[in-house]
């Protein structure tokens, strides 16, 4: 451990020493003492595309010799404009008016923020919101204040903002009580709305998979039931998009895989390629027009010193230029991964192999509780470099996102070795 290196997520006395990386091309990490493992995770799930790509990388150099930054306010620039275009003409509907900020937390943060002003533009007073059980927004307090109630967020407790929650109705392969989970958690959230039908700004969640909650995956059924109570009841319908987005779910977004329209949806992760640290916020016209007033009260009062930057955008120009030629693949990943995942289905110590897209996950029955602090996580993470992989469970789930660049044969051997790992380390049976 490095004597002046805080890292993130990390139990300090008891961490396990970081790995250090000396480079990465493709799909491959090259660590300091020669080995190479395979990023099976992308990195933060950022690499869509694997590292190093010559087309990103040449499009920040190239941008970087003619404007580097510029503020934001008041003035513009290309690199900005193309973004939003392609944003724009990507997602569905009028999803137009494209926010931008640095990360994930900062999309949700805004998003929630412009929800409460919408409201307040229009004169009413709508503060709360609606949110899942298990859900991950981010780490500032409004996107904490959004999350589950997890080891995250306890020692802040008293200082986040009132949350109605409902269950997220998680499925797998096999689950034959997905329709009357999806229907309980629908009744639940009409119940809300319908004694309180003035009160709630919006209903936020990450469509089809929950990300840092244990890659929970929904139907696109429950997206639709979601979708037409959110436009009965007259609230606002975010997505957190900041991880399915950009082709995680096997389509561009996780919105157009279901054919719904949310009023605000958050972008960030695979947006640059994993290049730089970008993000957007993008809500439709409808609440863009709510703050197009010259009463400074209607104005969005809100940015970054680096909102919008030239290089991060150059990057997002050429990662959205990669994604558009990926589409067949990012579409044929889910049939692979289910043909490679079946020689885990023999174990019964793997329960709930449920797949979307390009993300398949599963969980280990161990004699601990489930959840993010089982200790099997340790044990994989301190063996899976011997084995040539890069994987970070989350606790007793382990799953899969590799950059959309893993040929059948790469993922063939993720499969083989992840198989001797657990059989070697942990005696799955």
């Amino acid at each position: 451990m490095h004597p002046n290196v805080w890292h993130p997520f990390t139990s300090i006395k008891s961490s396990l020493d970081p790995v250090k990386v000396t480079s990465g091309d493709g799909i491959m990490l090259t660590i300091e003492d020669g080995r190479e493992v395979i990023d099976c995770i992308s990195s933060w799930w950022v690499n869509i595309h694997g590292h190093s790509h010559p087309e990103i990388s040449k499009a920040i150099s190239d941008q970087a010799q003619k404007l580097e930054h510029v503020i934001f306010s008041n003035f513009t620039h290309q690199p900005a404009e193309d973004v939003a275009e392609v944003l724009a003409d990507l997602l569905p509907g009028d999803l137009n008016r494209v926010f931008f900020s640095d990360n994930g937390s900062t999309a949700v943060e805004v998003a929630l923020k412009v929800a409460i002003q919408y409201w307040q533009n229009r004169g009413e007073k709508r503060q709360k919101f609606i949110a899942f059980e298990g859900a991950y927004h981010g780490d500032t307090f409004g996107a904490m204040s959004a999350g589950s109630r997890t080891i995250f967020s306890d020692v802040f407790s008293n200082h986040l903002f009132d949350v109605d929650f409902v269950d997220y109705p998680s499925t797998w392969e096999g689950d034959k009580s997905v329709g009357d989970k999806e229907d309980a958690v629908i009744e639940k959230i009409e119940q809300l709305l319908t004694d309180s039908p003035d009160q709630y700004a919006g209903i936020i969640l990450e469509p089809l998979i929950q990300g840092a909650g244990g890659m929970n995956m929904c139907r696109e059924e429950f997206l639709q039931k979601l979708h037409w109570v959110n436009r009965q009841y007259d609230t606002l319908l975010i997505f957190d998009e900041v991880m399915t987005g950009f082709g995680r779910t096997g389509e561009f977004f996780a919105c157009k895989k279901a054919q719904v329209q949310p009023d605000i949806i958050c972008l960030a992760k695979g947006l640059t390629g994993g290049f730089l640290p970008l993000s957007v916020t993008v809500c439709s016209d409808r609440i863009y027009e709510t703050f197009n007033s010259d009463d400074p009260l209607k104005t969005f009062w809100h940015g970054h010193s680096y909102t919008a930057n030239p290089l991060g955008c150059a990057a997002a120009v050429a990662s959205l230029k990669i994604l558009k030629n990926s589409e067949k693949r990012i579409q044929s990943l889910e049939s692979v991964h289910r043909d490679k995942m079946s020689r885990f289905e023999k174990y019964n110590d793997v329960k709930n192999i449920r797949f979307k897209g390009t993300i398949v996950a599963f969980d280990l029955e161990t004699d601990q509780a489930d959840g993010y602090l089982n200790p099997v996580s340790n044990t994989i993470k301190k063996h899976c470099v011997d084995y040539g992989l890069l994987i970070r469970p989350l606790g007793n789930t382990i799953y899969l996102m590799l950059p959309y660049c893993a040929t059948d044969e790469e993922l063939e051997t993720v499969y083989s070795q992840l198989e001797k790992l657990l059989l070697d380390k942990l005696s799955i049976s």
